[in-house]
This record gives C-alpha cells, structure tokens and sequence, in this order.
C-alpha cells in the first residue's frame, strides 16, 4: 500500500482567474475583447488585465493585445481548461470536480493524495506537462508539454478487490472508443494496460488501489495518451507513437478527454451494475492479445512464452506455456508479442 505524499497536493492548481479568461478568449475567437469586460469577467482589475494576459502568453497561449481597443486569441489553445471540460462533461459525474495543473510531477500521486484527503468519487486530475510521470512497475512515463492527455480519475467503487483489477480494462476499452471515434481507426489492446496502433504503444492505464481485504477505499486511474507529439525520444522510437504520427494531423485533446470520460463512465458503470462479465467478453473481443496470440511473459519471478487462452472471469490472462503445455494464470507481469 503506498502511502501519502507530502509534495504532491493541490498547490500548483490553475489559478481560476486564469481558467475564466482562457474561458472568455476561447469563447470569442478571433474578437477583440476589452480590457473592462475581461476585468469584469475574471474579477481582476482593469490595471491587471494586461498582467493575467502576460501569463497566459506564458503559458503559450497566443494573445494579441489592441491598443485602446482589447485583446483576442489569435488561434483556438488547445488547453484542458475545467471550464470548457465541464462544459462538455453536463451531468457526468466526472464533470463535477476537476483539479488542472499546467506543470505537475505525477497526476496518479496527487489523485492518491487527494483519495486520503476524502475527495469524493468522479474527481479528475489533469495536467498539461508532468514531470515525474509513470508507468507500471515504476518506469517513467514520457510526458511532453501540452502534447499528450495526462489524467487521473478518482473511483470510490463498491467491488471487492477481487475484482478492482478489472478497472484498468474497463479504462483501456474507454481510451479505445474515444480513440477509434476520433481517427476511426480502432486501438488494439494489450493486456492489462497498453495501447496500439500499427504495433506501438501510444497509451497506457496505470491503476492504483487504497484497500482493506475486504474492502476497497478508493481506486485512482491514472491515463496516459500521446496525442499530438511529432516525435518520440530515440529510446521509444521503435516502440511508441502518437494520434498525430500516425494520421498526420492535429487533434483536439479537449475532445478526446471528454469522450474518454464520458465513454469510462459507461463502462464504470456497467462494471459496477452487473459485474465482471460484459467487460472481460468486450475486452475478448477487440483485443488480439486476449485469445491465441504468441506471447512473451515475464514476470519478477520467471519469463516463458506462450499462447493466450482467453481471460478469467476476473480479467486475469490465461497463457498455455511453449515448454509444459501447462495453462499458467497471469496475475501481473510484462506482456510482449513473441515471434
């Protein structure tokens, strides 16, 4: 059980007065606004305009300033404002509690820290840069500036913990909808957390529970997707991509984290109200990785290959080991194509 971390709480958050503004400027593209309704709006003062106008070009968003006249955006940012996000998320329970973040070290601590502080089920924490971004078993996690969706979901589910481990399916069967709506092109799976396309990863779940033997506290989601990055580190090159390297185009993050959200809510809930069956046969059915797929697994404790076999009703993954021809039971561990 991981334990609280006093460096990651909601110090850093987006600034309110910085969400209404971007709000403002989004809204009304391409029109020049004056300096009084901003201040009006924002509940600045009209000499503070142009300071709040100065922070947001800092944080790259594009504001051309009129002399005597306003200001007005010269193009659309593509920012994760809560304001626009709540926006498109009305009467989603994920819609109700989003704390955003221009610069954070990792969403899935400061969800974590915010499950021990009581915060309610459906809290979103988003950011548009991490720092200290990760994967399973402690890998990092690359997480380039206003490129990516790097997002944390707070769940409070009544499931045994038996069967929290399914959450993650139910998340990576969300990313691939809001996905396949967007580029029409449908994500493979990887099990327990990846996601593909043409082969590489370009997502991934990292899924995280506070929990009693009997009992689950919460469970926090963390989602990592590579959206609009033109380019992979030379280590990651060979093994992961983005939307935009793939289809060669931009695309509206804003979007996709409000089908994503809209889509796990679906899910959660279907999980929720009857059980673990309609999630491991959705996920048997678009996943290659789920049923007769040539596969290397390791493990802490050992590496073999093998064939999948289907998945348990739990969401667990059955492998039928090359050397005994035993059925092993994948709990946890890597899970890599074989030739």
């Amino acid at each position: 059980m991981r334990k609280p971390s006093a460096t990651n709480d909601r110090t850093g958050t987006t600034d309110r007065r910085i969400d209404a503004l971007l709000t403002l400027l989004s809204e009304n593209p391409m029109i020049v606004i004056s300096g009084e309704k901003i201040a009006r709006e924002i509940g600045v003062t009209r000499s503070s305009v142009w300071r709040w106008t100065q922070r947001l070009r800092a944080l790259g968003v594009q504001v051309k300033g009129h002399a005597h006249s306003g200001y007005q955006i010269e193009r659309m940012p593509d920012v994760l404002s809560p304001t626009l996000l709540r926006k498109r998320m009305h009467g989603s329970v994920f819609g109700k509690r989003i704390y955003h973040y221009f610069k954070a070290g990792s969403t899935n601590s400061i969800a974590f820290d915010l499950g021990h502080a009581g915060e309610p089920h459906g809290v979103v924490v988003i950011a548009e840069e991490q720092t200290a971004g990760r994967g399973r078993a402690g890998r990092a996690w690359h997480s380039e500036k206003t490129s990516g969706i790097y997002m944390t979901v707070l769940l409070r589910p009544t499931l045994s913990p038996m069967l929290a481990p399914l959450i993650t399916m139910v998340a990576g069967l969300a990313v691939r909808d809001a996905i396949l709506e967007e580029i029409e092109i449908a994500p493979d799976l990887r099990w327990p957390n990846d996601l593909l396309l043409a082969g590489k990863k370009f997502g991934g779940i990292l899924t995280e529970m506070h929990a009693e033997p009997d009992r689950v506290h919460f469970v926090i989601v963390g989602v990592g997707i590579d959206v609009n990055h033109t380019a992979m580190p030379a280590a990651l090159s060979a093994t992961a991509t983005s939307l935009r390297m793939i289809t060669g185009k931009v695309h509206s993050r804003l979007q996709l984290v409000a089908r994503l959200l809209r889509h796990l809510e679906t899910y959660y809930n279907r999980l929720v109200d009857e059980g673990p069956a309609p999630i491991v046969t959705r996920f048997t059915e678009v996943s290659s990785y789920a049923r007769a797929k040539r596969v290397r697994i390791a493990t802490a404790g050992m590496a073999y290959t093998g064939t999948t076999d289907g998945l348990e009703p739990n969401g667990l993954l059955r492998v039928r080991r090359d050397d005994s021809g035993r059925t092993e039971i994948v709990v946890s561990g890597d899970v890599a194509e074989a030739p």
